[in-house]
């Protein structure tokens, strides 16, 4: 695995997320209530708000984890599972530069999170 490719990568992945963010928040400050408007408006600029927001959370997330993954190359760690310390797949380090955990414990966490929504949706009905 080329190591400068991955670096120069994640450096234009930064750049894109950041872009993005500041597009999603511009967006959610454009989205604003006006001064005039009916119920209708009011719902759309609020569920206009409401996704910006969420887009922009999601965004500043995947940035945090390229910055980290940023990190992980600078102290010689990149590429290598946080949980069971063994190498990534190069396959999936190809298509998601910023993985922190291999395929296997990536699913076990999925599930994990997936078992966890399950439950607090049943505890919720």
């Amino acid at each position: 695995m080329d190591i400068q490719e991955q670096r120069t990568r994640l450096l234009a992945k930064e750049q894109e997320l950041a872009e993005e963010i500041a597009r999603w928040k511009q967006e959610g400050r454009d989205s604003r209530v006006a001064e005039v408007e009916d119920p209708i408006d009011t719902v759309i600029s609020s569920e206009s708000q409401a996704v910006a927001l969420e887009e922009a959370t999601r965004a500043s997330d995947t940035l945090a984890e390229v910055r980290d993954a940023l990190r992980r190359i600078d102290e010689g760690s990149y590429g290598t599972c946080l949980d069971c310390g063994e190498p990534i797949e190069e396959s999936r380090l190809n298509a998601v530069p910023w993985a922190q955990y291999c395929l296997r414990d990536q699913e076990k966490r999925d599930g994990a999170s997936e078992q966890a929504r399950n439950s607090q949706l049943g505890t919720a009905l």
